[in-house]
């Protein structure tokens, strides 16, 4: 018996039963119990959803940005009225404590879609004209790219497929959209959402299933646009599928994240900036500052607070108001990331400061099958162990101890991802001098983790490849034509460029002898005209 009912797919406007005759289960991370059975869509289901997006696309692509605006404001209104419904799902779906997925997930995402829906309406997708001549202009429009994907992870589920639809849907796409198969339950209640707001049927679809079903919607010809948001490795095909068929893409992955603590930062402002870059969440976000840069004069006094802050952190029943620390969202990623621990612990040869590869001691009771962990602080780092240059996306705080500013910048900057980076520090001129010296798209100075509507967010190096949000946000979902406008009307006289350009090297060709072209004509469209003794007079008066 699942807590919820089944999961079909999602397009033309209502939902659809799959074909494959294929499903998975949606598992409580906090209890380990199936939520939810998810159909997974055959290729002729993703055909069928295509289809539909791609018969929407013309009537909403020329829909005015301002109509559009409404009825996504609309949707708006609903993500707020039912913001604790929709949590409590959340919650269900990824172990996230409600004091989180009520404040943060459907909260952020519903920023963003009302953003792109105001700027949209706003002129956010207004070209530029420009004045070449007196007779002649130049302008740019933006226009839709068609039908896109999104491809959704499973650590911030609806606020990330809300990150990808609003700005795809606000410059009049359609979208074929794929939740995470870990946690999918989002994605028939946001379809039903869009579609009670009056987005009409087609242009928001949803589908099910795993890598195969992504891989399908990346490579098919009818696809303009893939948006992914995962880890590297998977990044890197999804972006090579799409190459072949010369797609636009945004790839957001993962990161490596560093955190400088600089020698003039109290010590209440590094240990909370240190822990809130590295528990919220559990861990699981792509942006956590994991390798902690200390200076080696504050380290002692610095780890002794950290450790003192740790009871802070309490791991009680997923809908307790007070909890703020919850099971990680699957058994496979609760292995790997223990893996991590013991690795550190046993090969790696770190200083375990607290907590460990071990089960929690406190976890609420009727919760013991969950998949919890232990909160967890390695110190005395270096720069080549496999906690500090893997990704873990778990709740594992590496301490590294650094001399010099110069040292703890060249040290955060080695690795082959650039997601975020940040700094804590009083001198506000030196923190912004160190934050422009970190190669990362996304950068804090004394806070972490904040994403708000207005803030492009993309990683550098192998972290990504594009931007979402901010007013770039939407630029990535658009391309441009440029129209060049010329007043007079097309005569004999307009004869090419090739030909103009034989006009301007040798002068008094056939063309213009036999009337081809008159005179004042080609004056006018080449400029003034230089005999040859003209140039000579030139060059020797240079």
């Amino acid at each position: 018996m699942t807590q919820y009912a089944p999961q079909q797919l999602y397009y033309n406007g209502q939902a659809q039963k799959a074909t494959s005759g294929k499903t998975f289960s949606s598992i409580d991370p906090s209890t380990a119990k199936p939520l939810a059975e998810i159909q997974t869509a055959s290729e002729a289901d993703i055909d069928s959803a295509i289809a539909s997006a791609k018969a929407a696309f013309p009537s909403w692509s020329q829909t005015p940005p301002l109509v559009r605006s409404r009825i996504l404001l609309k949707a708006v209104s609903i993500l707020r009225e039912r913001n604790d419904e929709i949590s409590k799902v959340e919650t269900h779906d990824t172990g996230k404590p409600f004091s989180e997925t009520s404040t943060v997930d459907v909260v952020t995402g519903a920023d963003v879609l009302e953003y792109f829906a105001n700027l949209v309406a706003s002129g956010g997708l207004n070209g530029e004209t420009t004045q070449l001549r007196p007779d002649a202009w130049l302008y740019t429009k933006k226009e839709a790219l068609g039908v896109c994907v999104g491809i959704g992870a499973w650590n911030y589920p609806i606020q990330i497929a809300l990150w990808k639809s609003a700005p795809c849907l606000a410059a009049g796409n359609c979208m074929i959209y794929k939740p995470s198969e870990v946690t999918p339950l989002h994605g028939q209640i946001l379809a039903q959402l869009y579609s009670e707001a009056g987005v009409p049927p087609g242009v928001f679809n949803v589908v099910h299933g795993d890598g195969a079903v992504g891989g399908y919607l990346t490579k098919h010809p009818e696809i303009a646009k893939v948006s992914f948001t995962g880890q590297v490795s998977t990044g890197q095909k999804v972006a090579a599928s799409a190459a072949g068929g010369m797609k636009y893409v945004t790839m957001e992955l993962g990161g490596k994240s560093p955190l400088i603590i600089l020698p003039d930062t109290e010590l209440e402002n590094a240990v909370g900036g240190a822990m809130m870059a590295n528990f919220f969440s559990t861990g699981q976000v792509c942006t956590n500052g994991t390798r902690v840069f200390v200076p080696t004069s504050m380290k002692a006094a610095f780890e002794k607070r950290l450790v003192e802050k740790m009871d802070c952190i309490r791991s009680l029943e997923p809908m307790d108001p007070n909890s703020n620390f919850g099971p990680l969202v699957s058994e496979i990623h609760y292995k790997k990331v223990l893996n991590y621990m013991r690795h550190g612990v046993e090969t790696d040869k770190a200083k375990l400061l607290y907590g460990g590869p071990t089960k929690p001691s406190r976890i609420p009771k009727g919760y013991k099958n969950g998949f919890w962990v232990q909160p967890t602080v390695f110190t005395d780092c270096t720069d080549s162990m496999k906690i500090t240059t893997e990704e873990i996306f778990g709740p594992v705080l590496c301490i590294l101890p650094y001399n010099t500013i110069p040292e703890a910048i060249s040290r955060a900057n080695n690795t082959k991802m650039g997601l975020a980076a940040g700094v804590f520090g009083k001198d506000i001129n030196q923190c912004h001098e160190v934050i422009g010296k970190l190669e990362a798209g996304i950068t804090w100075i004394n806070t972490w983790g904040e994403s708000p509507a207005e803030m492009s967010v993309g990683g550098w190096k192998m972290s990504g490849v594009g931007v979402e949000n901010g007013r770039r946000g939407l630029g990535a979902w658009v391309r441009e034509k440029s129209p060049h406008d010329y007043k007079h009307k097309v005569t004999t006289g307009h004869i090419g460029r090739q030909t103009i350009l034989e006009k301007i090297l040798y002068p008094n060709t056939r063309e213009e002898k036999e009337g081809k072209i008159d005179a004042s004509t080609f004056k006018r469209m080449t400029g003034p005209r230089r005999s040859q003794q003209d140039k000579v007079k030139e060059f020797k008066d240079k």
